[in-house]
Parts: structure tokens; C-alpha cells; sequence
């Protein structure tokens, strides 16, 4: 076996936990180390190898690398805005083994205005060029929207300019700062506003302000779902088909909606093609099963209120409000993999925080 290995290569082990990724990067840190050190051939021999490895733990995981002082190589690992892939890179960050010459960082961080500078496809962001100015809505005041000036906005590349400006944000507010606490944003040019602008120096202390403001406002808000009223909805599609929803009328009707900003959506598609794209009996006991494991795990009274569902187009959606983003992605990920041979469940999570995605059913 060993003369079979030298002239087939050795076969590494599959990564499937955070510890079996932190054995092998200690087997290669020396190595990994002084590649990074040298700045030399990084992508080749740095970067090819650890994509794939960490690919094995959870898709989307991105990383950048240097030298963090003369002694010490920094990784960052990244997700590049995708909120749902955060709490992975936390999580894997937080069970690091201590590495003399190594730091390990969970997001981008925050840096100084001063020392922020990007450069992205010929244009330059920097606390010189750029300001910005709140948007307030007497219906929405905890929404947080803003309009970032850029001094050389130019229409036909509004998005390239875009997105220089959250290349910018992340590095200046921090990933995890710029990606959670911006509900909307657009930019604009010096001559599409009349408003008072602020230096974007400026925007740190705002941000900070505004989710102090926000935290204290909301802070011990709880809803038991136990005693709340349902109402079911019927409807076709264009097609002919039937749309079933079941809704939460209390929820929808609550006037602290906000207190639980993030929108969990779940899809589990299924095979209703005989049936007018509805469940089946065994289909139907299968999909009540999921959506009782997922309630098992996200608890009302901690942050994770149960919305309702829809079911239409041989798909069921469950829908959740939920104070924290963390918990609502890993549930999903430990579904998805445990059902990975039978259903392709997939879900998206993202700030609402006045649930506007079912207003529909609130006119309804």
C-alpha cells in the first residue's frame, strides 16, 4: 500500500467536521506560513489547496490572506455578504487551536477611516469622495436606509459603483456591521440630492446609535404563540392551480413586529403533479413532520416566531420571524442535510423588519 501511495499520492481524509479541517491545517501550517510570507505563487500553493477543504465543511466559505505583523500570517474567512453563511465561519473560527504564527479572523474587520482606500475597477472610495444622508419613514422609524453620495457617480456605472461602495462599508464598518445593519441603501451622485450631507466618517457612530436605539426599544419583547388565532387562505394561480396558505392573524396584526427583523423562508419542494400540485396523504404527513422538527428547534419565546405556511405549485413554504439570523441558518443547514437524499429543501433569510413580505396576506 505505501509503494501504491508514493506513486498515486496519498489520499487526504474527507473533511466532515470543523476539528478534521483544523488537524489538516495543522499538518500544513509551516508550510502555509511561509508561502504567505513570501507573497509569492499564494493562489497556486495556498489557495488551491484550502478552497477545497473548506468547500467540504460549507459552500460559499471565501477567505483573504496576509501578513498581519513580521511574525504573524492573518486568514480571514469571509462570505462574502451571505448572511446565511456567517455563523459557519464563526463557529469554524471559534474552534481554532491556538498556532504560534497564525491569526484566524471571522469576517472582515473594521478598520479607521483613515486607513480605508479602495480601488475597484478604476474607481477610487475614500472618506474624501464619499458622504451620505438617513432616510427617515414616519411609517417605518426602525428602518435603517440610507443614500450614500459619491462624487463621481456616474449612471451607466451605478453598479460597478455600487458595488466599490460596499466593498467600502465592509472594510470600514466591519462585514458583519455592514451586511446586518443597513436595511437599504443606494447611492447617488452630487447632483441627484439637496439634502445635508454627512461625511461617511460619520456613519460608524450613526449605525452604532440608531441599534442601541433599536436593541433597548425592543429589548425583552416575547410573543407565546399558543393561544393565537389561524386563518386559512385559498386561492388559484393563473394556471388553474390551488394556493393554500394557513396564517398566524395575531402575528400579522402585531404592532412589534420589528422586535424580530429576519424573515426565515423555507421550501420544500414535492411531487404534486397528480394532484393539482398539492401533497399527497404521505407527502402531506412528511411536510407537517418537517415543519414540527423545525418549531422543536426554534422556539417562540426565544426569538423564532412561526409565521404560517403556503402550499402551492408541489412546493410548501414555512414562514419564520426571528431576532437572530445565526440560528434560523443552521437549523436549515442540519435539515437540508439530513433529508439531502429525498427533498431539496433550500431556504433564504433576510432583514425585514416590518415583514413586508406578507403584507399580501395582512390586505387579504
Amino acid at each position: 500500500m505505501g509503494f501504491l501511495d508514493k506513486i498515486l499520492g496519498k489520499k487526504e481524509s474527507p473533511i466532515q467536521s470543523y476539528s478534521d479541517f483544523w488537524n489538516w491545517f495543522l499538518k500544513n501550517e509551516k508550510e502555509f506560513f511561509k508561502i504567505v510570507q513570501n507573497g509569492k505563487n499564494i493562489h497556486k500553493d495556498f489557495f488551491n489547496r484550502l478552497g477545497p477543504k473548506l468547500d467540504e465543511i460549507h459552500d460559499g466559505i471565501y477567505f483573504l490572506t496576509g501578513m498581519f505583523n513580521d511574525q504573524t500570517a492573518e486568514l480571514i474567512l469571509t462570505p462574502d455578504g451571505a448572511i446565511k453563511n456567517i455563523y459557519v465561519i464563526e463557529e469554524l473560527v471559534n474552534t481554532a487551536p491556538k498556532m504560534e504564527g497564525w491569526k484566524f479572523t471571522a469576517l472582515k474587520p473594521a478598520s479607521a477611516i483613515t486607513d480605508v482606500g479602495i480601488n475597484y475597477e478604476n474607481f477610487e472610495f475614500n472618506k474624501d469622495n464619499l458622504k451620505f444622508y438617513p432616510n427617515i419613514h414616519t411609517g417605518y422609524p426602525d428602518e435603517i436606509d440610507l443614500t450614500i453620495v459619491y462624487n463621481h457617480f456616474t449612471e451607466d456605472k451605478k453598479q460597478l459603483v455600487t458595488n466599490g461602495v460596499y466593498i467600502f462599508l465592509d472594510n470600514f464598518l466591519g462585514e458583519l456591521h455592514s451586511v446586518t445593519l443597513i436595511d437599504n441603501m443606494k447611492v447617488v451622485g452630487l447632483n441627484e440630492t439637496s439634502e445635508e450631507l454627512i461625511p461617511i466618517e460619520k456613519l460608524k457612530d450613526y449605525l452604532i446609535w440608531r441599534e442601541k436605539e433599536f436593541v433597548e426599544k425592543y429589548e425583552g419583547t416575547r410573543h407565546n404563540t399558543d393561544n393565537d388565532n389561524y386563518s386559512s387562505y385559498e386561492a388559484t394561480t393563473k394556471d388553474g392551480g390551488v394556493v393554500i396558505a394557513i396564517l398566524n392573524t395575531d402575528l400579522l396584526k402585531w404592532d412589534k413586529k420589528a422586535s424580530h427583523p429576519w424573515v426565515f423562508i423555507v421550501t420544500i419542494p414535492f411531487d404534486g403533479n397528480n394532484n393539482n400540485g398539492m401533497p399527497d396523504n404521505e407527502a402531506y404527513q412528511l411536510l407537517n413532520e418537517i415543519e414540527d422538527e423545525i418549531g422543536l428547534d426554534l422556539k417562540d419565546l426565544e426569538g423564532y416566531l412561526n409565521i404560517g405556511r403556503e402550499t402551492a405549485d408541489s412546493k410548501r413554504e414555512i414562514f419564520f420571524a426571528c431576532k437572530d439570523f445565526r440560528k434560523p441558518s443552521k437549523t436549515a443547514d442540519q435539515l437540508i442535510k439530513k433529508y439531502s437524499g429525498s427533498l431539496e429543501i433550500s431556504y433564504e433569510i433576510y432583514k425585514d423588519k416590518y415583514w413586508q413580505s406578507f403584507r399580501h396576506f395582512e390586505q387579504n
